[in-house]
C-alpha cells in the first residue's frame, strides 16, 4: 500500500529520463578523452599546402668588397676594375632594386689623394652601368692608420633559405585521412630557394617600369592615319618564302 504523502511518479518516464541522461554524460566523457589527431594544424585545420608546411625564409644579408688603393697610385688598377665590375654586375643583375650601393671612402689616411682618383674611377664605372646618383651613397669614414686604407663597397641582398627535408614523423601506410605526408613538397621548396635569382620576388611582385612614350606615339600616329603599325624592316631582315618546285 502506497504512503499517502509519497510523490506521484508517472510510470515509465523516470527510468527513461535517467537512461537518456546517462547516455549524454557518456558521450561527453568519450569526446573529452579523444586524443588529438597527428599532423601539423593551423587554426584547427590540418596544413596540407607545402608552401605553408615547408616555408622559405627570406632575409637580408650584406654583400661587401674592399679595394685597397696604394699611396701614389693613379687610381684603380686593371685587376681592381675587373673585380669591381663583377661585383657591380651581380648588384645590377639581381639586387639593384633592393638596396642602395654604399661606398665608404677613407678620410684622413696617407693615401687620401690616391683614394680620390680611385673614387672617380668608381663613379665612372657606376655611371656607365646605368646607375643614377639615387642608387649610390658615398660616405666618409675616419682612418688614421699609416697603411693604405681600403675603399669599402657594400649593399644589402636578399637571401632565401630553404627548409630542411627528410623528416618522416608518421607511417605513410597508416594514413586514414588520405592527406599528404609530412615531407610532401619539401624538396620542391628547397630547390626553389636554391635556384631563384632574386629572393625578393618571393616577398612580392616587382614594380612596373615606365613605358616608352616615343614608340607609343609613333604607333598611334600610324593608326590614326590608317597605316600599318608594324616596324619597318630592311629586305635582308624579312622572311623569304620560296614556293615548292
Amino acid at each position: 500500500m502506497r504512503h499517502p504523502f509519497a510523490p506521484r511518479v508517472a510510470c515509465g518516464f523516470a527510468p527513461m529520463g535517467r537512461a537518456l541522461l546517462a547516455v549524454s554524460l557518456l558521450a561527453v566523457a568519450v569526446a573529452g578523452c579523444k586524443p588529438d589527431e597527428p599532423g601539423a594544424h593551423f587554426a584547427g585545420l590540418t596544413v596540407v599546402d607545402p608552401s605553408q608546411r615547408h616555408p622559405i625564409l627570406v632575409s637580408q644579408e650584406p654583400a661587401s668588397m674592399s679595394l685597397r688603393v696604394p699611396r701614389g697610385s693613379s687610381g684603380l688598377s686593371p685587376a681592381q676594375k675587373a673585380q669591381f665590375g663583377g661585383f657591380l654586375e651581380r648588384y645590377r643583375g639581381a639586387d639593384s632594386g633592393n638596396s642602395k650601393l654604399v661606398v665608404s671612402v677613407p678620410s684622413g689616411s696617407n693615401n687620401e689623394a690616391s683614394v680620390v682618383r680611385a673614387v672617380n674611377d668608381l663613379r665612372a664605372m657606376i655611371a656607365s652601368s646605368g646607375f643614377g646618383e639615387s642608387n649610390v651613397v658615398m660616405e666618409p669614414y675616419m682612418e688614421s692608420r699609416e697603411g693604405g686604407a681600403p675603399i669599402r663597397i657594400a649593399y644589402l641582398r636578399y637571401v632565401a633559405q630553404g627548409p630542411e627535408c627528410g623528416a618522416w614523423p608518421a607511417n605513410v601506410a597508416d594514413e586514414r585521412r588520405n592527406l599528404n605526408y609530412h615531407n610532401f613538397g619539401c624538396a620542391q621548396q628547397h630547390n626553389l630557394a636554391a635556384q631563384i635569382a632574386n629572393p625578393a620576388d618571393l616577398l612580392g611582385p616587382r614594380t612596373m617600369e615606365t613605358a616608352d612614350p616615343e614608340r607609343r606615339t609613333v604607333v598611334f600616329d600610324k593608326y590614326r592615319q590608317g597605316k600599318s603599325t608594324a616596324a619597318d624592316k630592311a629586305p635582308d631582315e624579312r622572311v623569304q618564302v620560296k614556293g615548292a618546285n
